[in-house]
């Protein structure tokens, strides 16, 4: 069978999403909570306590996005990723590529791009979450919420889980990595911490592979780099009373100033800037490095617009579509472990 020319390609981008502005906060934390992958209670039970939640955390969710002018640049920075990725795939004059981008917790979500994707009546579609790790409190949820959504489109649809050594995305870390080793001279007065969002300890512990997955990729980061300091993953974003995995980003920073070591924070399960990166490490971490006498601290920025993550982005797609493949990741000869069940490949494996 020869390969249909001029294929119309649906690219489908899927982020977090973030308020735009700040009557956006409350609807959208509650669009989070409500979230049965985040909050993983009985809807009678999670519909009130998203209620709650959202309310409580409004105003100080506010406070932060004041300091970003009002709103999140997460969409803005997403759209000129999809620019960016639109263009390199269409290097490609056969197919005609587009991108879309689908948000789970603030516009544009999931209806408002299903009716783009339609106008645009494409003979297949990708899904690429731009979350490099796997994990069912982000890419789950948002595979899930498109397959509900979308049915029609299902024997059309491949989709890419994961890519947490993704060569095109650990080269681009590790550029903007070593561009700031360069200025170093003292290593051993130095450690990296890559920080990545953390998740409440039960939802590893059933099985979820998020952490494998960052493990991974800091190590590939890290074997990027000829000289270096220490370094370590930590984790950041904790809220609520639930344990979370650790070691947490926090008390490294503190330790580090205990040990009179100064610091380099790399943020590498984010690969755009938004609250996490912007407040949370910019300005609240930092203070907080401040208050425990850690003598210099440096955050190095996102992967976002880098020529060689948006390389890497369009390697996955044309991965994907020269395969047979309804499923994808790319990790290089690594599995996550069988006891990661919620691993979507170990899912398969048991289905089929």
């Amino acid at each position: 069978m020869t390969e249909k020319t001029n294929e119309k390609i649906a690219i489908i981008l899927f982020n977090l999403g973030a308020p735009d502005n700040l009557q956006a906060v409350r609807p959208f934390l509650f669009n989070l909570f409500f979230d049965k992958n985040i909050i993983r209670l009985p809807y009678f039970l999670r519909l009130p306590l998203a209620y709650l939640i959202s309310k409580k955390r409004d105003k100080t969710a506010q406070e932060i996005y004041k300091i970003l002018g009002g709103g999140s640049p997460l969409l803005p920075n997403t759209q000129k990723q999809a620019d960016l990725l639109q263009k390199n795939l269409n290097k490609n004059k056969d197919k005609q590529f587009q991108c879309f981008i689908s948000m789970r917790y603030w516009h544009p979500m999931i209806k408002q791009t299903m009716q783009q994707v339609k106008k645009f009546n494409p003979d297949k579609i990708v899904l690429l979450p731009l979350y490099p790790q796997y994990s069912t409190t982000t890419t789950r949820s948002s595979l899930q919420q498109w397959h509900q959504f979308a049915p029609e489109y299902r024997n059309i649809t491949q989709q890419i889980c994961c890519y947490p050594d993704n060569q095109g995305f650990i080269n681009a870390s590790a550029m903007l990595l070593n561009q700031q080793l360069k200025s170093i001279k003292n290593f051993d007065e130095w450690r990296i911490l890559f920080s990545a969002h953390g998740l409440p300890k039960n939802i590893v512990d059933a099985g979820d592979p998020y952490c494998q997955q960052i493990e991974l990729t800091a190590k590939k980061i890290a074997d990027k780099i000829d000289k270096k300091p220490e370094w370590l993953v930590c984790y950041q974003s904790r809220v609520g009373p639930l344990k979370w995995v650790q070691p947490y980003t926090e008390d490294e920073i503190i330790r580090a100033g205990k040990d009179k070591k100064s610091l380099i924070i790399m943020p590498i399960a984010f690969v755009s800037e938004h609250s996490e990166t912007l407040v949370e490490l910019d300005h609240e971490y930092h203070e907080l490095a401040q208050e425990n006498h850690v003598k210099d601290y440096i955050r190095i920025n996102t992967v976002s617009e880098n020529s060689h993550f948006i390389d890497g982005l369009a390697d996955e797609v044309q991965h994907i579509l020269t395969s047979n493949n309804k499923l994808l990741s790319s990790c290089s000869g690594f599995q996550c472990a069988k006891s990661y069940t919620d691993c979507p490949h170990h899912q398969n494996a048991q289905s089929s």
